[in-house]
């Protein structure tokens, strides 16, 4: 694990507590930084967040602005659920998959620090991963949820 991820947070959760895991989305309204672009964001950036989902039948995606922003895709793009993934750090990606997989089969959310890759967006990105599946009886339908940007690179050089 990288060192930027060295107090990483990882941990599963029961649906009946999806609430207060996802409080934070009423706090930072993706809808309010989908009407700037991200150059008009500023130091607000840092904290950019955005909303998302994955139809679980087609591996479709449905993503706010700030999910655009915090993988660097142009927010017009249509981006497949591989081309995200290929995104996170190997070690984030193994974990993120894991996790999914629990959630998915066991109906619970999950919350996750990953690691975007420098490759994908020009510098490495910690971002919080907030998810819980969208059942239909028994089933999980579709996952969706929150992504945070916590740092990035530019953020932990200037802080050294």
């Amino acid at each position: 694990m990288s060192s930027s991820l060295s107090h990483a947070l990882e941990s599963s959760w029961p649906l009946w507590e999806q609430p207060a895991h996802f409080d934070l989305g009423h706090i930072l309204n993706s809808a309010i930084t989908d009407v700037l672009e991200p150059d008009r964001i500023g130091g607000l950036g840092i904290h950019h967040a955005g909303l998302w989902e994955c139809d679980l039948a087609s591996n479709t995606l449905i993503w706010s602005g700030g999910v655009y922003d915090i993988f660097g895709f142009p927010r017009t793009a249509p981006v497949t659920r591989d081309m995200a993934v290929a995104c996170y750090a190997e070690h984030s990606r193994a974990a993120m998959e894991r996790m999914r997989a629990h959630a998915i089969r066991h109906r619970c959310g999950f919350t996750l620090d990953v690691e975007i890759s420098a490759s994908a967006v020009g510098e490495a990105r910690t971002v919080r991963l907030i998810a819980a599946p969208v059942c239909e009886g028994d089933l999980a339908v579709r996952l969706h949820g929150l992504k945070l940007l916590l740092d990035t690179g530019a953020n932990r050089a200037a802080l050294r």
